[in-house]
């Protein structure tokens, strides 16, 4: 019975020896297996046009704000903020209070000169029959001047009194701004604001490194958030000659058209800009690798010993499923564009055909 006993155990452990080297051959097999397995594809350098992108708020052509000449009491403001008005239009009417006095001002002065241009013809009439004298006619020609420019003064005081009574808009345009009510006494702050719509204009500030693709007369594309993918054409009409120190930028004037009147001061634009083209590597999206945590973004290329490099890039514009590198990937190289989970850096690779 003990021996019998024996003679399983024995069997029974050169069963477990025969299968631990069994075990050990298939971990060397499976070592090679473990390989990832990955689709490469190879990337060139390609034409790509070069986008600009930028945004602005929209600005008016032309500003006017609109003021007493002297401090007055507000009668009337007939005009409210967003309201279109027309060039000549009444907008504000002050107190006519000082007005009669300068009615009377200009009454003096043309009576004055009435009775001056009288004396004077009397002299003129006087010299002619002898009993006058010609020092006379001078001193009354002297009166005679005096008093016209009086009335020309006068009436130069209540025109400008008059028209600093009923203020009217010096354009075509929209109010923009009402910074008093009826009753009262103007101060530093113009009374209304109007504002040239037809056209409008957009400032762009626009880097070192794009200036010299910038140019005037170049066109530009537009779009606003309140009239969504809508696309407005402006043109280039102003390049700053001079940088911004601070921001190291250089402003850009874009002038629109804008017959309807739909766009507005103050409305939020997205400008976009055609600077030409470039030659740059363009690799597939699915090859692109973001690393969590971080704004930095990857590609791996693939060595010729078979293993792969973590590159970092620098992306450009995304082009439909495709994204240009503006660095980290050579011409010709072959990148990792399936199976980058199982990866990293220096690992040996197995492609798939």
């Amino acid at each position: 019975m003990m021996k019998s006993k024996l003679i399983s155990f024995s069997i029974l452990s050169l069963l477990l020896a025969t299968s631990c080297g069994g075990k050990t051959e298939t971990k060397e097999d499976t070592a090679d297996e473990k390989k990832p397995l990955v689709k490469v594809e190879t990337v060139d350098f390609r034409p790509v046009v070069q986008e600009g992108h930028y945004t602005a708020t929209v600005e008016p052509e032309l500003i006017n704000n609109i003021s007493a000449a002297s401090p007055n009491r507000i009668k009337q403001i007939l005009v409210d903020e967003g309201i279109r008005v027309s060039k000549g239009q009444k907008l504000v009417v002050m107190d006519d209070v000082n007005t009669t006095s300068y009615e009377l001002q200009v009454a003096n002065a043309k009576a004055n000169l009435e009775n001056v241009q009288l004396n004077y013809d009397r002299a003129v009439e006087l010299l002619k029959i002898g009993g006058g004298t010609q020092q006379n006619v001078d001193q009354m020609q002297l009166q005679l001047t005096n008093a016209k420019n009086a009335l020309a003064s006068a009436e130069r005081s209540l025109r400008n009194v008059q028209e600093n009574t009923v203020l009217v808009s010096p354009i075509d345009g929209i109010v923009t701004a009402r910074n008093y009510d009826p009753g009262d006494m103007t101060g530093a702050l113009p009374i209304v604001t109007v504002a040239q719509v037809q056209p409008v204009k957009i400032v762009i500030n626009v880097s070192e490194s794009e200036l010299s693709k910038v140019k005037k007369g170049m066109p530009a594309d537009v779009t606003f958030d309140t009239y969504g993918d809508e696309l407005f054409n402006g043109t280039i009409t102003m390049v700053a000659p001079t940088v911004d120190a601070d921001s190291r930028t250089f402003g850009v004037e874009i002038t629109m058209k804008n017959p309807e009147g739909r766009i507005l001061p103050g409305m939020f634009g997205r400008v976009q800009l055609n600077l030409g083209e470039a030659e740059h590597v363009v690799v597939a999206d699915r090859a692109v690798v973001k690393q969590p945590g971080s704004g930095n973004h990857y590609v791996y290329v693939l060595n010729s010993d078979g293993t792969v490099s973590y590159n970092k890039v620098e992306l450009g514009q995304r082009l439909g499923n495709t994204y240009e590198l503006l660095s980290g990937v050579e011409p010709g190289s072959k990148v990792v564009v399936s199976g980058q989970s199982k990866l990293a850096n220096g690992m040996a690779v197995d492609v798939a055909k």
